[in-house]
Parts: C-alpha cells; sequence; structure tokens
C-alpha cells in the first residue's frame, strides 16, 4: 500500500466527518495552475476532498492550504513521490476512515468536468456496480477535443485491455474519471496495483479478478492548457509488457486454477490444432517439390486451423459472456457489519 502521511487540519479543524457518502480523492502532483479551478467545482453534495500532495515540487499542497477555505477540503502529504496510483491508493484510505462510501477521484488538471460527478456516483448509489468509469468514446462529439494522437492511442490499448482486464463491454481503460464503492476499495487495495501510470488499467484487471462489476459512463472529454506528466514513447512498450503479463495470468486463472470449463477445454483444443495447421503448411512450403500440393496435404494443414480457429472464437465468446454482471459490495458490506457486529 502506497506510504501515508498525517492529513493536514489547518483547513478542517473540527472533528472528520463520520457516516459520510461520496468523497473526492484528487492527487496533485504539478496541478498548481488548474487545481483552485477544480476545488471550486466540486459539488456541495460531495461531503469530503481528499487533497493528496505526492511530493510535489510545486507546491500543491501549501497552495491549497493558503487559498482553500472550503472545511470539506483535507490535505494528505506523501514523503515521497509515489505515482498517480500511490497517491490515489492514499487518498483511498484517508476517505475510507473518514466514513466515505463512495470514492471519486478527480485529477487536477482540470480535465474533468466535476459537472458529471452525479453521473459516476449514480451506478454505484443504485447498486448496479461496483466501479464507474468515464468513457469518451461513446460519441464522435465526445471526442471532439481530444487530440488525434490520444484518440488512436486509447482507442488501441482499449482493444489490448479488453483481453488482459476480462471487461469486453468497457472501453476507454485509461480513463481516471472514476468512482468506486468504498468496500471495494478496500479489496483492491489489499493487491498489488500498479502505482504508476498503468493504474487504471491494471485496476480493471485486480477488479475483474474479484469479480466486481464495472460500469461506463458518458463523458466527453475536456482538453485545454494543462501539462501531461506522461511521454507516450516511454510507456509504449511497457504498457504492452503489462497487459501482456496480465492476459497471461487472467485467462491462466480464470479457465485453468479457478475453474475449468468449456472455454478451458476449447482453448486447449484450438491453439495446438492451429499452430500444428500453420507449421505444417509452412514446412510444405519449404519442401523441393514439382507442381501443386496434393488435396490430402492442402487438407492437413487446412483443417486443423479451421478447427482450431472455431474452437478459439467460441472460447473468446464465453469470455465476453463471462463478464461479472452482479455488483459484489453489497455481500462485501454485509461481511464488514458481521465482523463489527452491527448487522
Amino acid at each position: 500500500m502506497a506510504v501515508r502521511a498525517a492529513p493536514s487540519r489547518k483547513l478542517s479543524p473540527q472533528a472528520p466527518l463520520t457516516g459520510a457518502a461520496a468523497w473526492v480523492v484528487i492527487p496533485c502532483y504539478r496541478v498548481t495552475s488548474h487545481i483552485r479551478e477544480v476545488l471550486a467545482g466540486v459539488p456541495a453534495w460531495i461531503e469530503g476532498v481528499v487533497c493528496v500532495d505526492d511530493a510535489c515540487p510545486d507546491g500543491s499542497g501549501d497552495l491549497i492550504e493558503a487559498t482553500t477555505a472550503d472545511p470539506r477540503v483535507r490535505v494528505l502529504r506523501l514523503p515521497a513521490n509515489q505515482g498517480v496510483g500511490g497517491a490515489t491508493l492514499a487518498g483511498y484510505a484517508l476517505a475510507l476512515e473518514l466514513g466515505a462510501r463512495i470514492i471519486v477521484k478527480l485529477d487536477g488538471d482540470g480535465q474533468m468536468d466535476p459537472d458529471y460527478l452525479p453521473h459516476l456516483v449514480a451506478p454505484i448509489l443504485l447498486g448496479e456496480a461496483d466501479y464507474a468509469k468515464g468513457n469518451r468514446f461513446t460519441t464522435a462529439q465526445h471526442l471532439h477535443a481530444m487530440p488525434g494522437v490520444r484518440t488512436f492511442g486509447n482507442a488501441a490499448l482499449s482493444m489490448i485491455a479488453k483481453v488482459s482486464s476480462g471487461y469486453w463491454g468497457v472501453f476507454d481503460p485509461t480513463n481516471g474519471f472514476t468512482a468506486i464503492e468504498g468496500s471495494v476499495a478496500r479489496l483492491v487495495m489489499e493487491r498489488n496495483v500498479d502505482r504508476r501510470y498503468f493504474f487504471e488499467t491494471d485496476l480493471l484487471y485486480h477488479l475483474g479478478t474479484v469479480r466486481a462489476v464495472v460500469r461506463d459512463v458518458p463523458i466527453p472529454a475536456r482538453y485545454a492548457d494543462e501539462r501531461s506528466n506522461m511521454k507516450i514513447g516511454r510507456i509504449i512498450l511497457p504498457f504492452a509488457a503489462k497487459h501482456l503479463r496480465n492476459a497471461v495470468r487472467r485467462l491462466v486463472g480464470q479457465y485453468f486454477v479457478r475453474d475449468l470449463n468449456i472455454a478451458s477445454v476449447e482453448t486447449i483444443l484450438g491453439f495446438p490444432l492451429l499452430l500444428f495447421g500453420v507449421f505444417y503448411g509452412l514446412s510444405w512450403l519449404h519442401r523441393p517439390h514439382i507442381g501443386p500440393a496434393p488435396a490430402g496435404v492442402v487438407m492437413l494443414a487446412a483443417l486443423p486451423v479451421i478447427i482450431g480457429v472455431q474452437f478459439l472464437l467460441q472460447a473468446v465468446n464465453y469470455d465476453v459472456q463471462s463478464a461479472p454482471s452482479e455488483p459484489i459490495h453489497p455481500r462485501l458490506r454485509a461481511v464488514e457489519r458481521l465482523k463489527s457486529g452491527t448487522a
């Protein structure tokens, strides 16, 4: 778990708000030019705000304390930079300590419109989801403000993330505008979630392992003069490697460790048949011979490929249909009440 420091009480001398419903966590790193506007836009129904100063060299925490009088705001200072994931998890922990039941992650660079906070919280509040996230790809109009390079990159990552996370109905995995139910947040905080820029995507993988229900919420892209700390060229290969790792871990765990089902059988049969057909066909092409290949050779190469592809397509279809559909947080809440003796 991320390193946590004691929260600053300068802005809120009263006792912590207990029994709060929705809180906002804002990782703060080089966001001094936008953070005041972001805080001003937090609606009144949000019961608390945790601003995580992630060892910001620009002094985000100092600026917030000096310019914000909102009693809902707490400043949490981390002694060393943890990355966006580490800062968010540290903010989760403090919000939960203060009684949060739903936690929204809101970036401090102004890219996320606070007017859409109700849209993120509603699926969890209604018991329809454990985790809700923004999706900027629902309409072309929502993508109007997104740079072309980011649009292409996010679309490509979305397709890869479907395989690595198992959430085939979810798009825009790098979108950091998210909401999570408190008991689910406690559960994923116990896991080794990536602390850096892979955080949102890796969180989807870990949510999938506990069978949490994830819902996409249509939210338009919002860009202005903010500065991104993420360098695309530096993350492509690491992201690809982490996606591959998660995909292998998920498929092995879901279909060969925790369960054995028809998709397991189809995968076991599909890959060998496909590989045999491909390599046999290629080996024949390299043999010295005159004239076309005999019909038997063609069938011996083509038939395993056809059958193998069909098996694998059926396995993928099974995987798509097996995405989580029943929220887990009611059960987790019941367990918490039983453990505390308040059931």
